[in-house]
């Protein structure tokens, strides 16, 4: 019997592992406030998603902010959102359960993230999460943001897993481009942006409101028949 290849959950972590853009935007919105830009919370976010925060900066405050221009603004927005987000940090439902399940099956787990080194922080140490990870990418590992894949790809490479053997769970559009460029296949978590958001994406395989609606057997085996069939 052949042995099995190695396989891979890759989690995006704002609005995946946890429900927390709408403090994210709320931030965002706060923050350019203060400096005279009027942001629409809808918009900014179907165009920003999975960008990194100095990405975000020089498209709405001028190309020719300097890096520790964007590193200073960066620190304030998010500490802007820490401070919203806080009272209310929790995991997305079934998501404990799911990650636990997928360790028992061999599964390698990850994240892959746009967040910086502090939310990432926040969220892996403040829920104690970060034990169960083979590996966690965030802003500081990568120059590009999404749907740029090198996020995915590097945590796949720290797992030691095939593109083609990883599925990444997303919220964002940027998100799950990024998975198609990578050649990941991709799951979407409808925590903050509906079904309808996807529907030009051949790379999703399932669309689901929480983690308790995902069968781990079920994922794989249709991966596995979208493989066989190509």
């Amino acid at each position: 019997m052949s042995r099995q290849a190695p396989r891979a959950f890759i989690f995006d972590m704002d609005g995946t592992i946890v429900d927390n853009m709408a403090f994210h935007t709320k931030s965002w919105v706060a923050f350019f406030e203060r400096r005279g830009h009027a942001i629409d919370a809808d918009d900014f976010f179907r165009a920003t998603a999975g960008r990194q925060g100095h990405e975000i900066m020089r498209t709405y405050l001028g190309a020719g902010l300097t890096t520790e221009d964007t590193v200073l603004l960066d620190a304030e927005k998010e500490e802007l959102y820490r401070e919203l987000y806080a009272p209310h940090l929790e995991t997305v439902a079934g998501f404990d359960q799911f990650i636990e399940t997928a360790q028992e099956q061999d599964v390698r787990l990850a994240v892959a993230t746009a967040a910086p080194p502090a939310n990432i922080v926040f969220t892996l140490d403040g829920l104690d999460l970060r034990r169960h990870f083979d590996a966690v990418v965030g802003a500081a590992d990568v120059a590009r943001g999404k749907p740029n894949p090198d996020v995915f790809l590097l945590a796949a490479e720290r797992c030691g897993v095939a593109p083609e053997h990883c599925i990444v769970f997303e919220d964002a559009p940027l998100g799950v481009e990024a998975a198609r460029r990578a050649g990941m296949r991709a799951v979407v978590l409808t925590t903050t942006l509906p079904a309808e958001a996807f529907a030009e994406f051949d790379n999703v395989i399932r669309i689901a409101r929480d983690f308790t609606e995902l069968d781990i057997d079920a994922l794989f085996e249709t991966t596995n028949n979208i493989q066989q069939a190509q």
